[in-house]
């Protein structure tokens, strides 16, 4: 229901309640609203800065960017930082900028008329609401709420339903410290740091109920109610709504459950994702949207199916689980995205005990054995572990994977679940009455307008046609508009892109101490690395083993002997974080770092360190090969 939902888009906030930093401090946030005022010609700036959509929208960057352009990356692409930090000086004179101010007020008109229109093709009227589930999005950089693909293929799977105003809600945590910030030493070793996201300003809006208090849904972990604030981002015209425990009712341990993205211990991970998957079904309730789908993006949210069944018990108390499980059943669909057993959560049994009261379970109408059962591969065995993807698999109607060959390994993975009986038994004659179905595939897409480079979406835009977007849905009209572009004025625009990310790399490796070692991550003088000329091979990824970071260095004389080969130079620029406690990806890291050996690798490597959507971007425009390496078939 909208009337649940602030409505607050102003960028001032003159009033002198409790609000914001003036009640808590950094501890706690109400709100994050801007105290200052903007010229009057600059007001559709604050609106504007609330829905994530300038961000790929053509001409939002620009708007913010051409008002300050150091301070742009200074903030770290923030348009809410910027608003806060820019000096007026500078704000009046762009309201003075006759110019300027006609191209605020026409993104403005482009962006309302955005949210309020149909997409043309829309099946908004056939489609009832479909609830999206996930631990992790990648929406922009300023809202740093993801760490890697999940999350990337989240934020693009919002824009993309914005674009085609699919009906679609999302449920996700906001998590205080985000993930890691990364930093390399001088002698190439990874370092972590982790940045309050409450001392910064996000575009996210508190979440009010009817009676005008901040709306609040509690679930039960180790044997106390956690109450959960709401927050509201707007990605285009979908609703992204955050959950978080960082609230003063709270004691300090439940306000930490959403403190860090895939941090902590198991216990930790298991009430994250409680909160998540209980907590998100009950925020629906609340906000009065029944959905008629829900997708639970990764295993994390596989709880939210419990809650479903111990709702659909609650209202139809002589049902059993049985009927309940097939209810739930023809309501949800699972993505799974790994085949690495890191990549699917799994716990232990005692853990489960202390993070579900034996009241949930009897509320299910099934023994703890059965409970356990839900989560294991074979009921036999009660030594088993429950896991997150087996219980999402049990209780969904579809799971796919994210390509043909990762649905292929993930139906050979998951084969041992399958059950020479029709229906799927679990402890005390428990019945799944349905059959398991086998792991399909959606091949992984990507939402074209934000990595798209903007000079080739005005290329296309001025060959194509303003609607080149369209096009995309039908690969024979777009391989057909794609080849009608003139070869030259494609390879002028790369050239242009390339150039440009060598600029940007070497404005981000400059460091005024560089150590006494030479590392690809810091330059004291950065005038000759790289070359706009040389093929230039990106590799960007997560550093992980099975990724096979080290594989170029398998051969070190022979990859020495291609860098500095001459008439056909070779470049390779570098971005990824290991995880804080994977010793291995950082001493592999720390490799790649320090190769030297007297040849010219330290001019024509480069690595950037604390990867992130802003440098992906240049990476993806201005790359000419992009490599990847994982050991088939590890990698999705």
């Amino acid at each position: 229901m909208e009337d649940l939902v602030s409505a607050g888009t102003e960028f001032m906030d003159h009033g002198t309640g409790t609000q914001g930093e003036s009640q808590t401090g950094a501890d706690f946030r109400s709100d994050f609203l801007i105290h200052r005022d903007l010229p009057s010609e600059l007001m559709a700036l604050g609106p504007i800065s609330m829905n994530y959509a300038w961000s790929w929208l053509t001409g939002g960057v620009d708007l913010f960017r051409d008002l300050a352009p150091r301070l742009w990356g200074e903030c770290e692409q923030n348009p809410r930082l910027l608003l806060k930090r820019i000096d007026d000086l500078i704000l009046q004179q762009w309201a003075a900028d006759t110019e300027y101010v006609a191209r605020v007020n026409a993104f403005d008109a482009k962006l309302r008329a955005y949210l309020s229109g149909a997409h043309e093709g829309s099946r908004k009227a056939e489609l009832k609401t479909i609830a999206y589930f996930c631990a992790e999005y990648g929406v922009h950089n300023s809202l740093p709420n993801y760490s890697g693909g999940l999350g990337i293929l989240a934020g693009d799977h919002l824009k993309s339903a914005s674009d085609l105003n699919v009906p679609l809600v999302a449920i996700g945590l906001l998590y205080r410290y985000g993930y890691f910030r990364q930093r390399i030493r001088h002698d190439g070793w990874q370092e972590e740091a982790y940045s309050d996201v409450f001392r910064s300003e996000l575009a996210l809006l508190p979440v009010f109920g009817p009676d005008g208090g901040r709306l609040t849904v509690s679930v039960h972990i180790r044997g106390r109610e956690v109450v959960c604030q709401v927050w509201l981002a707007q990605v285009g015209r979908i609703k992204l709504y955050l959950l978080d425990t960082n609230v003063a009712q709270n004691i300090d341990v439940d306000r930490l459950i959403t403190g860090h993205l895939y941090g902590g211990d198991q216990e930790t991970r298991i009430v994250q994702e409680k909160v998540l998957g209980l907590g998100g079904v009950r925020l629906l309730r609340k906000l009065g949207i029944a959905p008629s789908v829900y997708h639970l993006n990764e295993g994390h949210s596989a709880f939210l199916t419990l809650e479903l069944a111990h709702e659909y018990l609650e209202q139809n108390p002589d049902a059993s689980f049985n009927e309940a499980a097939a209810w739930v059943h023809d309501r949800c669909v699972f993505t799974t995205h790994t085949p690495v057993a890191a990549g699917n959560d799994e716990f232990l049994p005692e853990m489960m005990k202390t993070c579900f009261s034996q009241e949930f379970v009897d509320s299910l109408k099934i023994s703890l054995d059965a409970f356990f059962d839900l989560g294991r591969t074979d009921p036999k065995n009660d030594m088993e572990n429950f896991g997150m993807t087996v219980l999402a698999m049990h209780m969904c109607r579809s799971t796919n994977g994210v390509s043909e060959k990762h649905g292929e390994v993930s139906r050979n993975l998951w084969q041992r679940m399958e059950d020479p009986k029709k229906y799927r038994y679990l402890g005390d004659d428990v019945e799944l009455p349905y059959d398991l179905t086998p792991v399909t595939y959606v091949t992984n897409g990507v939402h074209p307008r934000t990595w798209i480079a903007p000079l080739f979406q005005s290329l296309y835009e001025r060959r194509i046609g303003t609607d080149w977007n369209k096009s995309l849905a039908d690969a024979g009209e777009w391989k057909a508009a794609v080849e009608s572009l003139p070869d030259a004025e494609i390879w002028s625009i790369h050239q242009n892109l390339k150039r440009l990310l060598v600029a940007f790399v070497r404005k981000r490796l400059q460091v005024t101490d560089s150590g006494t070692e030479n590392t690809i991550n810091e330059n004291a003088n950065t005038t000759d690395l790289l070359s706009p000329d040389a093929l230039t091979i990106g590799f960007a990824r997560r550093v992980a083993a099975y990724k096979r970071w080290d594989l170029i260095l398998s051969d070190i004389d022979r990859l020495l002997r291609i860098v500095d080969n001459d008439e056909r130079p070779v470049q390779f620029v570098f971005a990824g974080k290991a995880h804080p406690q994977d010793r291995t990806a950082k001493e592999i890291l720390q490799r790649l770092m320090s190769i030297n050996h007297g040849s010219g690798w330290q001019s024509r490597a480069v690595f950037i360190e604390d990867y992130d959507q802003e440098i992906a971007r240049y990476l993806v425009h201005g790359v000419d090969v992009w490599m990847n390496v994982p050991r088939r078939p590890l990698e999705a």
